[in-house]
């Protein structure tokens, strides 16, 4: 199920149906989502984001230093250290891509625990593989390809199931939730580190303004696609705020979830616990 960081070798691929968008599941018979600002065939959604992420793998570093004027390294040590992770523990990292959260995580888990690091992505899997690989982190590390709505793991595998930035470009996260839900052991925690609704009126049009005006700018200069970028920041506006995502979280089975912002709100982390 998983291929431990002790060499680079093709990755391990597990491919799953995809579902109607949560925000589209009221009317079963729905056949279209949303790809940024667009709707598209539920079916083409997943090749979509994934050529946008395809095309940005080699610079994601540089991606979220520009998204996030690179706070979000302040951000993702944050998010695990509210983990509270223990020695000896499990981790599920989903759509871990360049392997910051799976990091840190292995480092709070020590030698005794361990980690998986997910991406439906091979290109972003890749990335992330070779430089834990490369920094020594094989032994304790394992990595996947696999997709967020159907997890090729038994009920009840992990302590901690993590996605960070990552929630907003999957398809059907209702199902994503209930996989994730289902793969932790009882007591254990879900975290969702994402990007949300500013709640400080004042912020607002300077959030939009860089957001849709400078970023995709500085995407096409920078990086050389502008495309990409500007899809990442219209799927930020189409991703549930921070009241819908706790209510979507308490529908997957979650309890005692609850949301904290940070930046008054542009990223909000999540957590709830399987009891």
């Amino acid at each position: 199920m998983a291929e431990a960081l002790t060499q680079k070798t093709p990755l391990l691929r597990h491919n799953a149906r995809m579902n109607q968008d949560p925000e589209k599941q009221a009317a079963p018979d729905a056949d279209t989502t949303h790809f940024g600002f667009r709707d598209v065939p539920v079916g083409e959604k997943q090749k979509l984001v994934g050529e946008v992420f395809s095309s940005v793998a080699g610079k994601y570093d540089l991606m979220n230093d520009l998204m996030s004027l690179g706070l979000h390294r302040l951000w993702k040590r944050h998010f695990i250290a509210t983990a509270k992770l223990r020695p000896g523990q499990r981790v599920l990292d989903l759509a871990g891509g360049s392997g910051d959260i799976s990091r840190l995580a292995a480092k709070a888990v020590g030698s005794t625990g361990f980690v998986v690091l997910s991406d439906i992505n091979a290109e972003m899997l890749s990335c992330g593989r070779d430089r834990l690989l490369d920094e020594g982190w094989g032994p304790q590390v394992q990595c996947a390809q696999i997709d967020a709505q159907a997890l090729p793991f038994p009920d009840r595998s992990f302590d901690l199931v993590t996605i960070a930035f990552g929630l907003r470009n999957v398809t059907d996260k209702a199902r994503a939730l209930a996989e994730m839900h289902r793969v932790l052991k009882i007591g254990g925690r879900a975290m969702v580190l994402e990007f949300s609704e500013v709640q400080i009126d004042a912020l607002k049009p300077i959030y939009d303004a860089y957001s849709f005006q400078i970023l995709p700018r500085l995407g096409h200069l920078i990086a050389k696609d502008r495309a990409s970028y500007q899809y990442l920041v219209e799927s930020i506006r189409r991703h549930p705020n921070q009241a819908a995502l706790t209510e979507l979280m308490q529908l997957s089975g979650f309890e005692m979830v609850n949301s904290h912002n940070l930046v008054g709100g542009v990223v909000a982390i999540h957590s709830g616990f399987s009891v």
